[in-house]
């Protein structure tokens, strides 16, 4: 979709070819949604697992030709309406001093967790440009292989996410560590956020500076904590992120499981929150007030249906949702056993859609 003839872009600012999910972000109104994945550059595309094969995790997301490639993988093969950066929400801990290892068959490993309050006096805000300056690069590089097709999205992991890491030292079930330091340890835990907090918001602003069109903070464990606690140890420093950011780009906030936080959400400066599978459209319209765009909600294992299934079900819930202010997504990221033809039919189903 072109850009309208009335938007005329900043000097030296090149017009998308189809900015229609920057236009849903700002809540205009639009002929249909826009759609795209979470988790859409990666382990599901068999093009992905060749690149997976050849080179492990973090020389992939460390060398710019490769995050730019595998970002691009699903605009060639599924055309969704806008990409996202190929990396990890862990570059930022091991950005700070801290020792993170992707492990086959394990996930994340990190050797040394923060368990002390002497621990996280260690830990550094960086120079980002010194020791993240990779992504920036992959940004650029990235930029000028889409051609202005789509936005591209850059994304950073919830402060609270990221602690979760840093504590427990691996993934969990119910992080109870990372919890347990927070209550037994308060201080200590709110300066470990902080930090992260700030490297965070100058990781991003960067971000921004090379080329991003928005930005995205997945707080994957933020459902791991009471409403209570979760207002605390997560939501006042993405607060923070999006207060930092709102001036330079659109930012989107997705948190997991989260949706006793929609109405806090609703009220900040965020251009759109994301939903997960388990709060329904009707649900997730009360409760962020509705007035913010939506982005969401399709469980990623219905990917398994039937492709008429598929289709009609994210019609539906378009239906649902309404086409103004709502972005179509997963309730979650794309699982690795999704049929590519599987994946192209949730995007298709989108482009297909009439009211």
């Amino acid at each position: 979709m072109n850009i309208n003839e009335n938007q005329i872009p900043p000097s030296g600012v090149r017009a998308l070819k189809n900015d229609l999910f920057l236009r849903a972000l700002k809540g205009e109104t639009v002929q249909r949604p826009p759609v795209w994945m979470m988790r859409q550059a990666g382990r599901y595309l068999p093009e992905f697992i060749a690149l997976r094969d050849k080179y492990d995790f973090f020389t992939r997301c460390q060398t710019p030709e490769l995050a730019a490639e595998i970002t691009l993988q699903p605009i060639r093969r599924i055309a969704p309406d806008a990409a996202i950066l190929f990396s990890d929400i862990l570059v930022i801990p091991q950005a700070m001093g801290i020792e993170v290892l992707m492990k086959e068959n394990f996930g994340p490993f990190l050797p040394n967790p923060i368990r002390t309050i002497q621990d996280v006096e260690k830990v550094i805000v960086p120079d980002v440009h010194e020791t993240l300056g990779y992504v920036f690069e992959a940004i650029k590089l990235t930029k000028e292989m889409l051609n202005d097709e789509v936005p591209l999205i850059g994304f950073a992991g919830s402060p609270w996410t990221i602690m979760c890491y840093a504590v427990e030292g691996k993934g969990s079930k119910s992080f109870d560590m990372a919890k347990g330091f927070c209550f037994q340890y308060p201080e200590a835990a709110h300066v470990l956020l902080q930090k992260i907090t700030d490297t965070t918001i100058l990781y991003l602003k960067e971000k921004v500076k090379a080329g991003v069109n928005a930005v995205q903070i997945f707080d994957s464990w933020g459902g791991m904590l009471s409403p209570v606690d979760y207002q605390e140890f997560s939501w006042k420093y993405i607060n923070q992120i999006i207060e930092a950011l709102a001036d330079d780009a659109p930012v989107i906030v997705f948190g997991k499981g989260c949706w006793f936080a929609l109405g806090e959400m609703g009220k900040s400066r965020a251009s759109a929150l994301g939903v997960d599978w388990t709060c329904s459209p009707r649900n997730a319209r009360y409760l962020s007030g509705g007035n913010i765009t939506l982005q969401g909600n399709f469980d990623p294992s219905r990917l398994l249906s039937p492709i008429p299934v598929i289709k009609k079900m994210v019609h539906e819930m378009i239906d649902e949702f309404g086409k103004d202010k709502y972005i179509v997504n997963l309730g979650h990221g794309i699982l690795p056993n999704i049929p590519v033809d599987h994946a192209k039919a949730f995007i298709d189903a989108v482009k297909e859609y009439n009211q």
